[in-house]
């Protein structure tokens, strides 16, 4: 009986007993020859498919088997989702693909494909027609044919496909594989090198890595393989007119598709005698002859990548023992979070992105003189993918993404991602209802649906093929539904039995994706079950080698190490690209910056506002940055709710400065994805309020890129936020929100709040130079009190404006991160008050009240919360002895516990107090004095100090 687990040993005895049960086959099919009559996938290629897929079984095995002993840190496994190999197969090896972490045969795939000394690669450019259709299309779905795609020649030559202008859709053939019951194994038990256990993983005779395939010696026997339909949503997603090119859509015959590892790049009639100890004559006494090949490098290279994320090497290539992810930069794998479909955001923004520059780099805009040098996000018809659970589909953020794809293609807006929705019907022990998943895909809008059976791997193939086709031809948004089962639970410690009946795992155990894909490939006359169990155990052998190498290898050794990647600080070169910038403004640039400008430059303008300041920063911005863009609510049409961002979408265009949907997390997953693609986003958030809907895009998705890739990968981003309180006659909380805490503890994130208009011009600059040399992730936080403050001690003095710097006096008024500014009032001997944002303006009018009882104090802006200007805040509060810590956010958890706490740290002896705002939300009106901090308060907090 199956145990309460589905063991390693349980699943290896079976898929033991499942191949030695297969006949061999009485004839050899040519492998160079396609699987399925008409269809795209050849006999070789399948071998090297089925090669990714127990590549990645035996990694599971491998992960529970370090587990037993201590030494893995990570048991979620790929075993049941091996189908998504097929899904790699599909695709270039330059598109970005951001996957779950049950993907380890899509990595595999990804290895050879973009391995330079792998032999050349067949690009699969063949879609074969459906035969009959059993699925009706949604309410309101339009049907067209599917394009009549040749297949790829033996020699690997590429043949075009359909013209543009041609639908491309496909329904269900024929009956799905099935697999065969059973038998069940005792358990077994082994001991492997050091007294380490075996467990379940597969350990084969010392060998030279290699396994003898047949050559051909008679004709393949295709079966029959089901694709499941891909339908058009009610808005006509998918549908393309006869005869009419989209603007957005990419000619195909510009659009030779992926390629499959290894295929048709090893001789197939090369023929051997056979010596193996198992039986190596088929039905009628037919002798079979091999071709002896090793273990792809690229899968072993790929499994020691994933070996070292179990282990937590320090020597993975990727996240370096930070966390076990599917990544490399080389191979267009975007590390993503364990965070339930919170990478689906960022794959709708890296979509709009690598659509945007294409069409830019079509214009020959992509990188004009003097730009920062940009990633290259792939081809320039490169897709975007994105592969996560069936339960993911339930989540906020998947909803998002779905609703911003379908939005904006519905705007017209071309988005040029695949979903992977791969299936396997539960999400840890909770159950996806019959049907939910079908239902709830199939009526995305602006999404096309295909579908496959993942156990089918030729099936899986041709239909995620011409999933990628369509979204390659088109530039539009389509979700590739993928039937699955789950193997082995959820991971090492699930116990299964506490939720499922032993028939149910026992079902799933008998739709093992691999041990159909050895089926089809004994069906089709490519290899025998003994010879494709001797290939396991090869694999096996070397999976298990890689691992015991892997269990020496360093650990992370120090906070030092772990923290290293986190956010680098590259001051002096931040500076010189101020400097730069400001050269060119002043220079090369100046006509170009007048026109932009109408002819009056700001410097020119007279003292500014904020708001305005903050406005031609951005201008200048635009203009330093190509690749800069500003989005979000209202930014465009209107110029923002409180005009800062007027006048910016004439100046520069709707691609550069564009309205977004009010969706926060939308807004922030298009930032994400558009910086790692290579564009420099300036995305606003209405209120601060508004920012907590969203905040994961910032904690687990942008802070943490760099800590799981080591810095290979990056999302620089500047992210503009109004907030904070004191706005006069519009309140209440959510436009007068005073918390910040939830920002202050995410590693690495840059928090900038300014206060004086001069201040935020050259902050804004410091971010965006941050972020485009050292890929920061800065938060822009704007006092929406002070946008359009004019006067500071008495009405119409002007004291709140301040000149905007000309480009050439940028260098010698940057403001670096994590420096303060200092205001002196009256002798500024006697107290030092420390605060930000609104609070610098109370405490200038406090210390000038406090001056007219002698009394000199030092008023200490903050300007940057994270990180905290500490060096300044020492000094200055040494310099009086007495600190009084302004902080207009919460009284718990706000900025004045930090403050208080870099105090004590650095050894601060001398007196401190705090006034900061009560515990409560912002009311409306009048009340809202009640909660927040006043200037009466801070001046009785500075006697209070000097009375002590």
């Amino acid at each position: 009986m199956l145990s309460d687990v589905t063991t390693p040993q349980d699943l290896d005895d079976r898929f033991r007993e499942s191949l030695a049960a297969l006949a061999t086959p009485p004839h050899r099919t040519d492998p160079a020859r396609q699987v399925t009559e008409g269809g795209a996938l050849t006999g070789a290629q399948l071998l090297d498919l089925f090669d990714a897929q127990v590549t990645s079984r035996q990694l599971d095995l491998a992960g529970r088997w370090l587990r037993s002993f201590g030494e893995g840190y990570y048991t979620i496994g790929s075993a049941g989702h091996e189908g998504n190999a097929a899904v790699a197969a599909a695709l270039r090896p330059t598109d970005p693909a951001l996957l779950h972490y049950r993907s380890g045969a899509f990595y595999c795939v990804r290895a050879a494909q973009a391995d330079p000394s792998a032999p050349s690669l067949v690009p699969p450019t063949a879609v074969p027609p459906a035969a009959s259709s059993s699925s009706s299309p949604s309410v309101g779905s339009a049907e067209s044919s599917a394009p009549a795609v040749p297949p790829t020649p033996p020699d690997g030559s590429a043949v075009q496909v359909a013209r543009a202008g041609e639908a491309a859709d496909a329904t269900e053939t024929g009956p799905s594989t099935e697999t065969g019951p059973s038998t069940e194994t005792g358990p077994s038990a082994a001991v492997g090198p050091a007294g380490r256990p075996t467990g379940g993983l597969s350990v084969a005779p010392d060998r030279a890595g290699t396994l003898e395939r047949e050559t051909p010696a008679g004709s393949d026997q295709p079966a029959t393989n089901a694709v499941a339909a891909g339908r058009d949503s009610t808005d006509g997603a998918g549908v393309v007119e006869p005869g009419v090119n989209p603007a957005a859509e990419v000619p195909a015959a510009d659009d030779p598709a992926a390629a499959v590892p290894l295929a048709g790049s090893r001789p197939a009639t090369v023929t051997a005698p056979v010596t193996t100890t198992r039986p190596a004559a088929g039905d009628g006494g037919i002798r079979m002859t091999g071709v002896k090949r090793p273990v792809p490098r690229a899968y072993t290279d790929a499994a020691r990548d994933v070996l070292r994320g179990m282990v937590a090497s320090s020597q993975e290539p990727i996240a370096g023992g930070r966390h076990k992810v599917f990544g490399r930069a080389d191979l267009a794998v975007v590390p993503t979070t364990s965070t339930i479909a919170s990478h689906l955001p960022r794959a709708v923004g890296m979509g709009l992105a690598v659509e945007r520059l294409r069409r830019l780099d079509a214009r020959g805009e992509a990188n004009r003189p003097g730009a920062e040098p940009e990633p290259a996000p792939g081809a320039a018809d490169a897709i975007v993918v994105c592969s996560f659970g069936d339960a993911s589909i339930n989540h906020a953020s998947a909803t998002a993404a779905f609703n911003t794809a379908g939005w904006y293609d519905h705007t017209g807006l071309r988005i040029p991602v695949l979903f992977v929705c791969e299936d396997n019907g539960l999400g840890i022990s909770v159950r996806s209802p019959q049907g939910w998943v079908a239902t709830a895909l199939r009526s995305k809008p602006g999404i096309r649906y295909f579908a496959a059976d993942g156990a089918d791997l030729v099936g899986t193939y041709e239909v995620a093929v011409e999933a990628a086709a369509w979204v390659r031809r088109q530039r539009r948004p389509a979700v590739l539904h993928l039937t699955t089962v789950r193997l082995m639970g959820h991971a090492g410690a699930d116990a299964e039995s506490a939720y499922r009946p032993a028939s149910e795992i026992a079902a799933d155990v008998a739709r093992d994706p691999v041990v159909a894909t050895a089926r089809r490939l004994v069906d089709a006359g490519l290899a025998s079950g003994p010879e494709l169990l001797d290939r396991y155990d090869e694999i096996g052998w070397q999976v298990r080698r890689i691992a015991e190498e892997v269990l020496d290898e360093p650990k992370l050794a120090d906070a030092a190490e772990v923290i290293a990647p986190l956010a680098p600080r590259r001051p002096v070169r931040v500076a010189l690209a101020v400097a730069d910038a400001g050269a060119r403004a002043a220079g090369t640039d100046a006509a170009t910056r007048a026109e932009a400008f109408g002819g009056k430059p700001p410097e020119l303008a007279g003292p500014l506002t904020l708001a305005q300041s903050i406005n031609a920063a951005l201008t200048d911005g635009l203009l330093n940055h190509p690749q800069m863009a500003v989005f979000g609510e209202d930014v465009a049409a209107k110029g923002g709710v409180y005009g800062v961002t007027k006048g910016l979408r004439d100046r520069f265009g709707a691609a550069r400065v564009f309205d977004t949907l009010l969706d926060e997390t939308s807004i922030l997953g298009l930032g994400l994805g558009a910086g790692l693609a290579g564009m420099l986003p300036v995305p606003e958030i209405q209120y601060l309020a508004y920012l907590h809907n969203a905040e994961d895009q910032l904690r687990g998705e942008a802070a943490t890129m760099r800590f799981f890739s080591q810095g290979a990968w990056r999302n620089p981003m500047v992210v503009r936020v109004a907030g904070l309180a004191y706005q006069e006659g519009f309140g209440g909380h959510f436009h007068n929100d005073n918390s910040v805490a939830v920002l202050r503890d995410v590693p690495g994130l840059v928090i900038a709040v300014p206060a004086r208009p001069d201040d935020a011009a050259a902050m804004l600059r410091t971010c965006l130079a941050s972020a485009a040399v050292d890929g920061s992730v800065c938060v822009f936080l704007e006092p929406i009190a002070l946008y359009h403050t004019r006067d500071l001690y008495t009405d119409g003095d002007g004291e709140w404006l301040a000149g905007y710097a000309e480009p050439g006096a940028w260098a010698g008024g940057h403001v670096p991160v994590g420096r303060a500014r200092v205001y002196g009032v009256g002798s500024a001997d006697d107290v030092t008050i420390i605060t930000f944002g609104n609070g610098v303006r109370m405490s200038l009018r406090a210390a000038s009240a406090l001056a007219d009882e002698g009394i000199g104090t030092r008023v200490v802006d903050l300007r940057w919360l994270a990180p905290l200007p500490v060096a300044d805040l020492i000094r200055e509060a040494a310099a009086t002895g007495r600190v009084l810590v302004v902080d207009e956010t919460r009284r718990s958890g706000g900025v004045g516990e930090g403050v208080i706490a870099a105090l004590v740290d650095a050894g601060y002896v001398g007196a401190a107090r705090r006034v900061a705002a009560v515990d409560s939300f912002v009311p409306l009106g009048p009340a809202a004095r009640q909660v927040l901090v006043s200037e009466e308060a801070i001046t009785q907090g500075a006697r209070t100090l000097l009375a002590r």
